[in-house]
């Protein structure tokens, strides 16, 4: 289940996840994570192509959902232990870089994204994830607009002016 938000972002109910990602009246949580290794590179994790938005497209380090009465930061927290397998020594590891909504014609996400220092070890969830790596700054400008990556991917890194 999904927490439903109105435009400002308060919760006014829940749906199922199915619901939301074919409605996108029914506006939900969402959080992303940029890890980024001790040179600037950044890590994209390649979607599982069995996932039902977006499959075997390149993405934000992490990404996932908000669970009911979870904070942004909680949930950012908990993705990356779940999708990469990495506990951050504390909260304050992760740096806030801004928050946004996203709009699709099958969903509506208020996203909040955060960043994190990290240089390895991963362990990828299986299910979620075909494969991860860093990139170089380069290499995402090269491949922007080459369907490579999610439209969010694009969407975010224009926000971090990655290829401005």
């Amino acid at each position: 289940m999904f927490e439903i938000v109105d435009e400002t972002g308060r919760v006014i109910g829940t749906a199922p996840r199915s619901r939301c990602h074919g409605d996108p009246s029914l506006a939900h949580r969402s959080v992303h994570v940029f890890v980024f290794n001790a040179g600037g590179n950044l890590y994209l994790q390649k979607r599982s192509a069995r996932k039902d938005v977006q499959p075997g497209k390149w993405d934000t380090s992490v990404g996932g959902h908000l669970s009911p009465g979870e904070t942004y930061l909680a949930a950012a927290l908990r993705e990356l232990e779940e999708e990469l397998g990495v506990k951050p020594r504390s909260p304050e590891s992760l740096k806030r870089l801004h928050a946004y909504v996203w709009r699709t014609p099958i969903e509506t996400e208020h996203v909040e994204t955060y960043q994190l220092l990290y240089g390895g070890p991963f362990s990828l969830h299986p299910e979620e994830i075909e494969e991860g790596r860093f990139w170089t700054r380069e290499a995402i400008c090269d491949s922007i607009g080459a369907g490579v990556f999610t439209p969010n991917l694009e969407h975010e890194l224009s926000l971090l002016g990655i290829c401005a």
